[in-house]
């Protein structure tokens, strides 16, 4: 049978050598592992910082994601499309110039009726009139002076980008809430694992009194194996967590935009996070903070402003233009470029819609309903959020107290342990006293990591729905 070994101080210690170091220490070879094993993890995690792994609080991993989130980047390309649009569409009131050709040959001239030089009171005489061949350069411009659809384009440049930069908002808000809860996620199954570890590590020490109990007479074979099974329950309990740890990893990564093949350590201060649980609830609730009643806020102006383009649509449309044409005329084709004849005009554009089969009118109408089908957007808004705000502020509430009684919990819970482990080692109660104790202990444990991290998500919640995320 091969040994397994482990590295300890640098020397490899085989199954053979351990059992005789539990002997010389008088400690029991099922808890020396799990104190090597424990301290190991502890090594190799310091070992990971040293070589370069990063370590993270919440606020670099939200300073990070806010730098590399993927929505986050989309959000901030669509504002420069929106930007770029904006430049597009007010393009038209700067001068437009553009350049034309035309060359015509006339395979069969045109007939003109002229009057009659030799006898001007007869009938007119037939004649061709122009030449064979034609080619016309031009060069055009013109300069928009009142256009409603340009005046639109101007009025809601700056809305456009209002609310692209909204969306953006919008989009770091989620980042934040959503990364600082999974990071909270992640230190609860973290901190249940340092509560298993202690548990496991008490529980080995239960073991090893029990069997030297046992062999001792003192108890029977029960106490042992009751001690056995809480062990084999506290490990396994420990297993699950620390498998629990890799998709949390993975989610948190994937909500800061950190690549995956990379690592990093979560650093965090337990004392600070229960300082940070206190948030002030007295504050009123205002419907302007929130990012989705600015966005709306930022739609019922912009179709008022299409409602208002509606009405302006009806107005003309004024211009000023200016061509120079520079005619080259010849009957033959070779010398088509020797002569040219050139001309130049200059003139006002005007364009006045009279009946456009009512359509302007019909739109005017429609996006009037529009405006008020955002105003009743408003109305279930508001209701909306403060049905939100009341929900999140009773949980938290709730997860605050529930906070204090966690806290209370495990203080009495240590207490009750230490007394009820003392008297069985005295042989004053049975084992069983000892695992109703260790039970509840680590129950309560847990269940005050629980209500911390509880209490600081439903905190990130209760802010999110009082529009005071800051980022």
């Amino acid at each position: 049978m091969k040994h397994c070994p482990y590295v300890l101080g640098g020397e490899r210690l085989s199954l053979v050598k351990l059992n005789a170091l539990s002997s010389f220490v008088g400690v029991p070879l099922q808890l020396l592992l799990i104190i090597m094993m424990l301290g190991m993890g502890q090594l190799f995690a310091q070992q990971a910082s040293d070589n370069g792994t990063q370590n993270f609080t919440l606020k670099d991993c939200i300073d990070y994601a806010l730098q590399n989130q993927p929505t986050l980047k989309q959000s901030n390309i669509n504002l420069s499309i929106a930007k770029t649009t904006n430049a597009i569409n007010l393009s038209g009131w700067l001068p437009q110039v553009g350049a034309s050709a035309s060359f015509v040959h006339y395979i069969q001239q045109p007939t003109s009726y002229i009057t009659n030089p030799a006898d001007p009171t007869g009938p007119p005489v037939q004649v061709k009139s122009g030449v064979i061949n034609t080619f016309i350069p031009t060069i055009s411009a013109s300069q928009a002076i009142f256009s409603p659809g340009l005046l639109y384009s101007a009025t809601s440049a700056k809305l456009y980008v209002k609310a692209a930069t909204q969306v953006i908002d919008s989009t770091k808000i989620g980042v934040v809430a959503n990364v600082s809860k999974s990071f909270y996620n992640l230190l609860l199954t973290l901190k249940e694992i340092d509560v298993l570890k202690e548990d496991t590590v008490r529980l080995a020490r239960n073991l090893n009194d029990a069997y030297h109990q046992y062999v001792g007479g003192i108890v029977d074979e029960t106490d042992y194996e009751e001690a056995a099974i809480s062990l084999n329950n506290s490990k396994a309990q420990l297993r699950q967590a620390n498998e629990n740890v890799i998709p949390q990893y993975a989610l948190l990564k994937q909500l800061m935009g950190y690549p995956t093949q990379n690592q990093f350590n979560v650093s965090f201060d337990t004392s600070q996070m229960a300082k940070d649980v206190v948030l002030d609830t007295t504050q009123q609730l205002q419907y302007e903070k929130r990012i989705e009643y600015q966005q709306l806020a930022t739609a019922r102006a912009l179709q008022h402003k299409l409602t208002n383009y509606y009405w302006v649509s009806l107005a003309p449309t004024l211009g000023i233009y200016y061509d120079y044409n520079y005619e080259f005329e010849n009957n033959k084709l070779p010398p088509l470029l020797n002569t040219a004849y050139p001309n130049s005009l200059i003139g006002v554009s005007f364009n006045l819609p009279i009946f456009t089969g009512l359509s302007r009118l019909e739109s005017v109408h429609r996006s009037k309903l529009q405006e008020k089908l955002l105003e009743l957007t408003e109305v279930n808004l508001k209701a909306e959020i403060n049905t939100e705000y009341t929900q999140t502020l009773a949980n938290y509430h709730s997860n605050y107290y529930n906070l204090g009684v966690m806290q209370d919990n495990v203080a009495m819970a240590r207490r009750v342990y230490n007394v009820v482990n003392l008297q069985y080692k005295q042989g004053i109660v049975a084992y069983l006293n000892v695992i109703t104790a260790e039970s509840n202990l680590i129950s309560s444990e847990i269940g005050y990591v629980n209500a911390l991290f509880q209490v600081l998500s439903s905190k990130v919640d209760l802010e999110k729905a009082m529009g005071v995320i800051s980022y």
